[in-house]
């Protein structure tokens, strides 16, 4: 019942001081809302890129040119390997004896401009070259239609399949019956439309849908690039065998690339796993730093609330003295001016929560993550938002339960 009292002579206080309260309330709401706010927008997008490196599975590997993985850490001055010709990827396909399916690909652009006979995209969307096992090895689903056969992909058959957003926007109010079998222009070449591609969903800037996968051979001819460096993508049948597979691609590509024993490998092996684990890894950093923000931001909360209460506490010595006087012990003061400290920051704390997780919700979708509501870092605000409160009102709560109350009653 006490505590109930303390809570409603804090709120008759707040609104004795409202303006005063509400700027202090907001520097607390804006510190709580960084710190719930990025960290939510963080585990979106931490989601968003596990279930898409799930989708590959994690019997999945890809043989890179060194310089191209993610296993350096992100160092720059790294030397990087030679290119992955087209015709060493050809033979590690054809070379690797073990239970996996191997796909050879290549981006050729992520500029190209799509048309149909009534439509055009923006030059936003994605080109990729591809085999016959990639669908497969990167996780990918037909909605209709069928995928590009052996013979198409090294033959250089100029068919094609697409994702959603490019239907939707070159094919808005047709069925997918009469979107198979159209022609369609990538960058002024004709392609024929052979299969639709399932949903794929989107991680930060990649999406999975923007995108029209063509014959291998074909982004060959197309987008011949100088130093071009094909990807090789091994799935292995058994997840338990994912090492020995690797082991085994490494001793196949060595001999590929001609190299001595006492060579060091020249091209990465690179996991999903791995990936992710790296990814993990940098924005722990990012969450270090979040904290970081937000513990100054409320540093300087903590101080203004700390300036108001002593404000308070000195407005307030004569009525402390008559609360004294009609039996008051220090410690009914000390709680009563805690109390209220604590509610200030709550409510502070509560404002914040909304807006951080409004906010997180807004960067995620922005960045393609997926949201989901953050009741760690909820709980996280509410916390700190205590520990505030419960510091920044000790002093002052000290000092009015110190004040001699004959004295305080002659206070003017």
């Amino acid at each position: 019942m006490q505590l109930i009292e303390n809570i409603r002579l804090a709120f008759q206080s707040i609104q004795a001081n409202i303006l005063r309260a509400i700027l202090t309330l907001i520097i607390i709401a804006f510190g709580i809302m960084a710190l719930v706010g990025i960290l939510t927008a963080i585990d979106g997008i931490n989601s968003s890129l596990s279930s898409s490196l799930a989708s590959m599975g994690a019997n999945t590997f890809n043989v890179v040119r060194k310089g191209d993985g993610l296993g350096g850490g992100g160092r720059r001055d790294r030397k990087r390997g030679p290119a992955i010709s087209y015709d060493q990827a050809v033979e590690f396909r054809e070379r690797y004896d073990f239970p996996a399916q191997v796909s050879v690909s290549e981006r050729g652009t992520s500029l190209a401009t799509i048309k149909s006979k009534e439509e055009t995209t923006n030059p936003n969307i994605t080109v990729m070259g591809i085999d016959d096992n990639y669908l497969e090895v990167a996780g990918y689903t037909l909605d209709a239609g069928r995928n590009i056969s052996f013979e198409e992909a090294y033959g250089g058959r100029s068919v094609a399949l697409i994702g959603q957003d490019v239907i939707k926007k070159i094919f808005p109010d047709k069925d997918y019956d009469e979107i198979l079998e159209s022609i369609i222009s990538v960058n002024n070449v004709k392609y024929k439309i052979v299969g639709i591609l399932a949903t794929k969903g989107s991680s930060g800037s990649f999406s999975g849908d923007k995108n029209v996968l063509i014959p291998l051979y074909n982004l060959k001819r197309q987008f011949a690039l100088q130093n071009n460096s094909y990807n090789l993508s091994v799935g292995v049948d058994n997840a338990l065998d994912i090492d020995a597979a690797i082991d085994e691609a490494i001793g196949v590509f060595r001999g590929i690339r001609g190299m001595k024993i006492a060579e060091d490998n020249d091209f990465e092996m690179t996991k999903s796993d791995g990936l992710f684990d790296l990814v993990q890894e940098n924005t722990a950093y990012i969450r270090m730093a979040t904290i970081f923000i937000g513990i100054i931001t409320l540093l300087g909360a903590a101080i203004g609330l700390m300036n108001i209460m002593l404000v308070s506490v000195t407005e307030r010595t004569r009525e402390i003295g008559i609360t004294k006087a009609i039996g008051a012990t220090r410690r009914n003061i000390l709680i009563q001016f805690l109390t209220e400290a604590i509610v200030i920051c709550q409510l502070g704390g509560l404002l914040g929560i909304i807006l951080g997780v409004a906010a997180g919700f807004g960067v995620t979708k922005l960045l393609g993550g997926t949201f989901a509501l953050p009741w760690a870092w909820m709980l996280l605000g509410v916390t700190v938002c205590f520990i505030v409160g419960l510091l920044s009102g000790l002093y002052p709560a000290l000092k009015a339960a110190r004040l001699d109350p004959i004295e305080s009653l002659r206070y003017e």
